[in-house]
């Protein structure tokens, strides 16, 4: 078959807030804008890039909490996206961090899975989310019933990543999870960004930024502690759950200004001096974002960040995620180290056409075949 006369399907894991992951599903929508996304559940108000999409959800739509507290639902997510029909279709794309990756599609049809990280609940991360507090009264009891869930639950998803016919990993760190995890062979493709959407910034520059969700593993302490302990200012942009226990740790020169819309997070990254990236995530879009900007980037020296963080020409990196060695980092920090505009130059190689482009040559290979 022709590859532009491909019927394609995009599944995503639920879509109930904006982030990384939802700014694949929309390139991947702008890449094959007639077809449908499936999803488990879908926040229509939270994502309204999506009002003129064709977006299909399923039984858990209607659920209590469903699009609050989907991670309630882990075995009823597996049910939703085992029961979607794709008879007919040629190809289906999953972007997957949870279960989308264990829908079932007929040997005639083409899966292809977009990894943006092997399940971390059931892998990496287990340890973490036991321990968490994040569902409030509930914790206890989440606690106490997720061992034996994760044990079956493990067994559940390494058996639906082997119905994937092709993985693409989006960093080299996480293709090295899905060899660990799942024993599967994978193409990096990087996530993408809108370049157009952000502006060279300002030659006089003043402060630092950090754009994150306030939760636990973002580490957005080391940054407030950091410059609290250095006295230099700090925007902090996003919200969360740790919002008190951050504002409560914050000096006079830490200023916490809530969830902006996207012109607002560009306005502030092009005018800081540079982007502070604490977490230690599977990529990382925001500190492409602050290089679309020309500002550089100060970064946790772990994880997606140090694919696309160059030393000494884009940013430079703090070696342990700790307070002290953030400290160092930004004593030994100079703006005038860097070059904004082959810092912008270098963040254009993430920009969505790109992304679109290899997408859609990995589907046709694949189709091909």
């Amino acid at each position: 078959m022709a590859a532009k006369n491909l019927k394609v399907a995009i599944v995503h894991d639920w879509l109930t807030n904006q982030g990384g992951g939802e700014r694949v599903v929309w390139a991947l929508h702008q890449a094959y804008p007639d077809a449908p996304i499936y999803t488990s559940v879908y926040d229509a108000e939270a994502l309204p890039q999506f009002k003129d999409a064709d977006v299909r959800t399923s039984f858990l739509q209607h659920w209590p909490l469903a699009k609050r507290k989907h991670q309630l639902y882990p075995i009823l997510r597996t049910m939703a996206f085992e029961s979607f029909d794709f008879s007919g279709y040629d190809v289906v794309i999953s972007s997957c961090s949870a279960e989308s990756k264990g829908v079932i599609t007929k040997p005639e049809t083409a899966h292809v899975c977009y990894l943006h990280t092997p399940t971390r609940y059931y892998w990496s991360d287990y340890a973490k989310y036991r321990n968490a507090t994040g569902f409030g009264l509930l914790s206890p009891l989440v606690r106490l019933v997720m061992p034996g869930l994760v044990r079956k639950m493990r067994l559940w998803d390494f058996a639906a990543a082997q119905r994937v016919d092709h993985f693409i990993a989006n960093s080299q760190y996480v293709q090295q999870r899905i060899t660990k995890y799942y024993r599967r062979d994978s193409e990096v493709i990087n996530p993408p960004i809108e370049l157009d959407r952000f502006e060279l910034g300002r030659q006089t520059r003043s402060g630092f930024v950090v754009v994150s969700r306030l939760i636990p593993y973002k580490r957005v302490d080391l940054a407030v502690q950091a410059c609290t302990k250095l006295g230099l200012p700090l925007t902090v942009i996003g919200g969360g759950s740790e919002l008190s226990k951050l504002e409560d740790m914050a000096g006079p020169t830490i200023r916490f200004v809530g969830r902006l819309d996207d012109e607002g997070v560009a306005q502030q990254l092009a005018r800081a001096e540079a982007f502070l990236f604490t977490a230690e995530e599977d990529f990382g879009l925001t500190p492409l974002e602050a290089m679309a900007c020309g500002t550089p980037v100060i970064a946790y020296g772990k994880g997606g960040a140090t694919e696309t963080v160059v030393e000494g020409t884009t940013g430079t990196f703090f070696k342990e995620q700790t307070v002290d060695s953030l400290a160092q980092a930004l004593k030994n920090f100079n703006p005038d180290d860097y070059d904004s505009v082959k810092i912008r130059k270098h963040a254009a190689g993430y920009d969505e056409s790109v992304f679109i482009k290899k997408i859609k040559n990995f589907v046709n290979q694949q189709v091909k075949n």
